[in-house]
């Protein structure tokens, strides 16, 4: 019987889709207070992230349930025992993930997360849903925390962090992917470098879009 739908983890799961649905982060007056145009500009801007980002602190910014939903399919389906995760926010898909290594027998999850808040909410989500034994979260900037001590091999990465970072993110991980690894990239059209790389033709990755803004990949060579 799957964890994901049941308690612990089924109700915590659908409360905290309710808290991130109602606390969208265009509702915020500094977005209201900001062009579009520069809002664009913020999302893919290797300088300035962390000011789009500290503006955010206090917000979910979650997976949709579909794209919970996909990342607990593609763990239990690969039988994963290592992911990545690049952006723990609240921690709704790390639950989801680390769900997966359960109902697979265990396994590692290591997640990065620069807003220490964050990292509070969601050791506190992963304690109720008593999946926190599979999660590690590290603090600070995910191109140091990620750089060191993970899995020889990982089955999974998520990146849902800063969306100007994916690229750099990817090539600090990808010495620990191999044929068969799966990456899930969402908002993934802000990352137009990101793309270019994953989407290149003999790149090392078999690559499509999913759904909308997400980007699923596999490391093929």
């Amino acid at each position: 019987m799957p964890s994901l739908t049941h308690a612990p983890l089924g109700p915590l799961l659908d409360r905290l889709f309710a808290e991130a649905e109602a606390t969208r982060p265009e509702n915020l007056p500094i977005f209201a207070a900001t062009p579009p145009a520069e809002r664009e500009r913020l999302m893919r801007s290797k300088d300035d992230w962390r000011k789009l980002y500290g503006a955010l602190k206090d917000m979910p910014l979650a997976v949709s349930r579909e794209v919970g939903h996909l990342l607990y399919m593609l763990a239990r389906t690969k039988g994963a025992r290592a992911i990545v995760e690049f952006g723990t926010s609240f921690g709704l898909s790390t639950l989801h993930m680390a769900a997966a290594l359960r109902d697979n027998g265990g396994g590692c999850l290591i997640t990065s997360e620069f807003e220490t808040g964050k990292i509070a909410r969601a050791q506190a989500h992963l304690a109720e849903a008593g999946l926190d034994d599979l999660v590690e979260i590290r603090a600070g900037d995910a191109l140091e925390t990620l750089a060191r001590d993970l899995p020889p091999i990982i089955d999974l990465v998520l990146l849902d962090g800063a969306k100007a970072l994916y690229l750099d993110v990817l090539a600090v991980l990808e010495p620990h992917l191999r044929p068969g690894s799966l990456i899930l990239a969402d908002n993934a059209d802000y990352c137009p470098d990101y793309l270019a790389k994953v989407r290149a033709h003999a790149g090392g990755y078999l690559s499509l879009p999913f759904a909308q803004d997400v980007e699923l990949s596999m490391r093929v060579g």
